[in-house]
């Protein structure tokens, strides 16, 4: 189950306390329960993988060829349609529902998600350039990113360049997230830390491509604790 993801909704930033009394901060989700609505296999596509289907839309929303596509499959309609490879169809099966339980023995996650856009913006808020000087010889250009190109060779700005320009609205990823607490009577997951994108914005979530012996915070206290017990019975 580990090779297929889902979708949520970030609902904003809280805190958690631990018995320590350490306070983590956690971003909220609302992950959506994911329904199969096709399977792929090698024969059709080359590769085998199955479609998810996210959230609830009204028919009335949807193009004619969507309509079809769900009345075919003779399934309810989807907001959203996801595509998960996998290594085994047979665990598999059209109208199978997948919910947070997937991540039942999942210490960590990647997280993908749209970054807050911020419109157009200089160098120095862009890239975290300097500036020109304040005083001495500079005159209305102490925000500027300074030269732009070359002299008569290249004779071109080169692709990639610096420069001011379109600012977040992009696709980034955040890996290794800890889940700090699951709660699956309301489908919420508690995520250590930030993650990309606005409130209400989706989310992918997927189980941890890398494998990393990292402790988590519950862990590190229980070897405390244990510390602890051990120093006090050799007293």
């Amino acid at each position: 189950m580990s090779e297929i993801g889902l979708i949520g909704k970030k609902i904003g930033m809280t805190r958690e306390f631990f018995k320590t009394g350490q306070s983590v901060p956690v971003t909220v989700l609302r992950v959506e329960k994911g329904r199969i609505v096709q399977l792929i296999n090698k024969e059709q596509r080359g590769y085998n993988a199955i479609q998810l289907g996210f959230g609830n839309i009204k028919n009335s929303k949807l193009s004619k060829a969507m309509k079809g596509y769900f009345s075919k499959r003779n399934t309810e309609a989807r907001r959203v349609l996801k595509e998960f490879r996998v290594k085994d169809l047979n665990q598999y099966k059209e109208g199978n529902e997948f919910g947070i339980e997937i991540f039942k023995d999942t210490k960590f996650i990647d997280v993908r998600s749209k970054t807050i856009g911020k419109g157009f913006a200089g160098a120095m808020k862009r890239h975290n350039f300097g500036g020109l000087r304040a005083s001495h010889g500079v005159s209305v250009s102490h925000r500027a990113h300074g030269s732009t190109g070359q002299n008569q060779d290249p004779g071109k700005v080169f692709k990639g360049k610096k420069m001011a320009g379109h600012m977040g609205d992009k696709m980034r990823s955040m890996q290794n997230l800890e889940i700090i607490k699951a709660d699956l009577n309301n489908n919420l997951l508690y995520l250590k830390g930030s993650i990309p994108g606005s409130k209400n914005s989706e989310v992918l979530l997927k189980k941890a491509i890398k494998n990393i012996s990292k402790l988590t915070i519950s862990e590190k206290i229980e070897i405390l604790e244990k510390s602890k017990k051990t120093k006090e019975k050799k007293k």
